[in-house]
Formats: C-alpha cells, structure tokens, sequence
C-alpha cells in the first residue's frame, strides 16, 4: 500500500501543474485504474504467496519423508552390515578353528613321516650290514669250495661220467678232451674201453670217420674182451662205408656176425651187408 500512495501522490503533484479539469479527471480515472491493478496485483502476489507456502510446505513435507525413507533405509543396511560383520566374525572363527584342526593332523602326519624315514634308513643300514655279511659268508663259502675242490682230486667214475654228460649235451670237443684225460690218468680202468669207444664216437659225429676209424680199432684190439668191442666194430663198419670203403665194411661186419652172432649188434651187421653193395 506504501507504494501505492506514492504513486498517487506523484501523479497528484504531475497534474498539479496542470490548466484543464478535463485532464485531472483524466489522470484521476487513471489514478483509479492504477489502483485497481495494483489491488488485482496485490491479490494476486498474496494468492501466488500462498500457493507457494503450500508448495513449500508440501516439499518439505515430501522431503521429510524421502529423508525419514532414506534414514530408515540407512538404518536397515547399517543393521545388515552389522550382522553381515557378525557373522564374518562368526566365520573367521569356524576358519581358525578349522585351520588349527586340519593343521594339527598335518603336523602329526610330518612327525609321522619323519619318523617312518628314520625306520627306513636305519632298516636299509642293517639291510646293508647283512648284504655286506652275506657276501663275505658267500666269498668265504666259494674259498671254502675252491680250496676242498682243490684239495681232493676228482675221481675216475667223476671224470669218465662228465665226459659221457658233455658228449650228450652236444660238446662233443669238451667230451673227447675230458675222455682223453680220463685215459691219460687211468689207462687200465674198466672204463677205459668205454672212453675210448666215446672218443671214436665224437669223431663220427663231427663225419670225421677215418679218426674214428682208428679210435674203434683201438677198443677192438687193446680191449677184446671187454663189452664196447661188439658196438665199436658195428660203428667202424658204419664209417668205412661212409667214406666209401664197402670191402672194409663188408669185412668188419662179417667178423662181427661170426664173433658174436646172438647179439643185438649182429642183428644190425646182417641188415647193413644186405645194403652195401
């Protein structure tokens, strides 16, 4: 209202200076209709003041809503944190637990395993002890052996039985060195016409039939009464038909028949006479 007064006021002191009453009535009407826009403006500025209060209020109202929402919502997470933390606690200590019992058989299982390799080693030192033991018991064993082999000489059945083992094992070589030994050391042995009869049958093995020629002659002629002299000439006639002397064979095989005609090697001489011709 102040401004309204002295609004009038001027447009009164405007038109003081005025010389028609035509014109004041002029400003008067616009005086009037001045202040009736300003009362109009008046009511609307009070109008406008009011809604804004409303406005302004309803805000705040709104706003102490969303912030009562946001502290309430605040507080639910800060509960759930705080249980969140209780049970990490909760957690940590189940953990610690389970750290302190898993650590526990881990700590026996190494004492356990450390001890097992202290019984290991101290197994495979006496293992080796004993290994060292039973070599030396075994070398003195063989020392033992070797001297007693060297002190007793092997004897003449020994000899001759070795001989006959290598000869049917297939070393004839080794056969006839080993039966010529045994002749050498027992020339009048009662086996010495068998030796001499095997020796006669390594060289026919080996088709040398002239050395096992003679080797039959010897039994035939040095041991004439002993049982090889029948076999020898059966196998000497063999030989001088292998080395084509049929006359020789023929001859020998005759003699053998006339000599001894019941035996089994006879039997075998006339079979032999039919095939030579």
């Amino acid at each position: 209202m102040k401004y309204m007064n002295v609004i009038v006021l001027l447009l009164v002191s405007s038109l003081a200076g005025c010389a028609s009453q035509s014109a004041f009535e002029i400003a008067r009407s616009d005086i009037d209709s001045t202040r009736g826009r300003l009362l109009l403006l008046d009511k609307d500025l009070v109008s406008v003041r009011e809604e804004l209060k409303e406005s302004v209020e309803a805000i705040e109202k709104g706003f102490k809503t969303d912030v009562a929402a946001v502290r309430k919502m605040s507080a639910d997470i800060q509960a759930t944190i705080d249980s969140t933390k209780g049970e990490m606690q909760v957690m940590n200590g189940k953990l610690d637990d389970t750290v302190i019992a898993v650590k526990k058989p881990a700590e026996e299982l190494a004492r356990y395993r450390e001890d097992a390799d202290k019984r290991i080693i101290a197994l495979e030192e006496r293992i080796l002890k004993q290994q060292a033991l039973l070599d030396s018991l075994s070398k003195k064993m063989m020392d033992l052996a070797k001297a007693k082999k060297e002190e007793v000489p092997p004897t003449p059945d020994s000899v001759y039985l070795k001989g006959l083992d290598l000869f049917k094992a297939g070393e004839v070589i080794a056969a006839r060195e080993q039966f010529t030994r045994f002749l050498d050391q027992n020339p009048k042995h009662d086996l010495a016409a068998n030796a001499l009869y095997w020796i006669g049958e390594t060289h026919y093995s080996e088709k040398n039939f002239e050395s096992a020629i003679l080797s039959y002659q010897d039994v035939i002629k040095n041991y004439p009464g002993k049982e090889k002299v029948v076999a020898a000439m059966l196998k000497q006639a063999m030989a001088f038909n292998e080395i084509k002397d049929p006359k020789s064979a023929k001859f020998v095989l005759k003699k053998l028949i006339e000599a001894f005609p019941k035996s089994e090697e006879a039997k075998k001489a006339k079979e032999l006479l039919k095939e030579i011709k």
